[in-house]
């Protein structure tokens, strides 16, 4: 036994690979499909909120356009994408379709989670199809990524969803039941280990450089992945997906590799800003702002009093009272010369300051860190 239980965990993003989903001929396993739309709803039902990372486009679209994935070009790989990801969505859409459950596509490149206004822009998309329980159906974009701006492969893809939405697990489905000491399709001395505290470099030589025939993943990939979640406070479990209704099978304690995460997704996150060396601006408040944010509410525009500096949406800047001290830290909604603009708004009034609708808040409470006294 692993020690995972699934009920602990509100918020999940599973990871499908491609071997699971797609068969040698290009078609979608519409059975094991529907057996995992029925664990979803399942889910949904008892509270959680679900995002998937699916991999399988450029495996449909290979089979579509009948071109060879392992001799062809860049370009022949990014049109089956594009040929092939309308097909995967379509089937995640007919599969939860029966349960009711809307489905959304999201397709991500490496700058939406590396660059910081592009990164809250994907995380309020995210947020408002959870709040109105939707399941994303998120795939990398790989008919404009190339291998500068790609991930190469869906296990690194969820591990960065998983930090951007401040996911409390994140579960790879895998051919294989959890992690060995060596692939023990290859060993037969290779012995399961339930459970990892720690990615050591001993962990990492462990997981080799195995991957299947079909995905672009291995056990190297997901040990990457796993180290970028939980460092993100999100725990990672790899376990079998090569069976009918593996989340089901999962939450009642089936076998799987637990990578446990020290601390919560918001702790970790507020770590980060707490540590971030460049600061852009400052954001002066007044008394109620103050006190709101000390009970760990937003900061809306309402509250500011003055900007200091020059900075852009995304850029992390200092909170401080009406004096200048210090309060915390946050990632900015809106850019210095919009700041200004909206120093004392109430959010009714922010499309008539700036012509357009937006954000309602200045920092969201999940991207701020509010310092203690001692530390001020």
């Amino acid at each position: 036994m692993s020690g995972f239980d699934l009920q602990n965990y509100r918020r999940l993003v599973i990871k499908v690979g491609s071997s699971l989903l797609i068969g040698d001929d290009g078609n979608v396993h519409r059975d094991w499909l529907g057996g995992l739309a029925d664990d979803i709803a399942q889910l949904l039902e008892q509270g959680h909120e679900i995002l998937i990372v699916s991999s399988g486009a450029i495996a449909i679209g290979s089979a579509v356009l009948d071109i060879n994935t392992r001799r062809s070009r860049l370009e022949d790989l990014q049109a089956a994408a594009a040929a092939g990801q309308v097909q995967l969505v379509h089937a995640y859409q007919e599969a939860l379709a029966k349960h009711t459950i809307t489905v959304a596509q999201i397709l991500l490149t490496l700058e939406d989670t590396e660059n910081r206004r592009r990164f809250l822009n994907a995380r309020g998309t995210l947020a408002r199809l959870l709040d109105r329980s939707v399941v994303p159906i998120i795939n990398e974009n790989d008919t404009v990524a190339t291998e500068e701006i790609r991930y190469g492969d869906n296990d690194r893809l969820a591990a960065r969803v998983a930090q951007l939405v401040m996911a409390d697990a994140l579960i790879l489905l895998s051919d294989v039941d959890g992690f060995y000491t060596a692939d023990p399709g290859k060993d037969d001395t290779a012995e399961h280990i339930p459970e990892v505290r720690t990615i050591t470099d001993d962990v990492v030589r462990m997981a080799g450089a195995t991957q299947s025939d079909i995905g672009s993943g291995g056990m190297a990939t997901k040990i990457q992945a796993a180290r970028i979640a939980t460092h993100a406070g999100c725990s990672t479990v790899i376990a079998s997906g090569a069976i009918d209704r593996p989340l089901a099978a999962l939450a009642s304690g089936g076998k799987c590799t637990l990578f446990r995460a020290t601390g919560s997704p918001a702790a970790a996150r507020k770590q980060w800003l707490a540590g971030v060396l460049e600061v852009c601006g400052e954001l002066r408040l007044d008394d109620g702002a103050v006190r709101a944010l000390q009970e760990q509410n937003s900061l809306l525009p309402v509250g500011v009093v003055e900007v200091v500096g020059k900075f852009r949406r995304g850029d992390v800047v200092t909170l401080a009272n009406g004096k200048g001290d210090e309060l915390g830290r946050g990632l900015t909604e809106y850019s210095s010369d919009d700041a200004q603009r909206l120093l004392g708004c109430r959010s009714d009034q922010i499309e008539e300051r700036l012509g357009y609708r937006g954000r309602t808040v200045m920092v969201h409470r999940d991207e701020l860190v509010i310092f203690d006294n001692e530390s001020n």
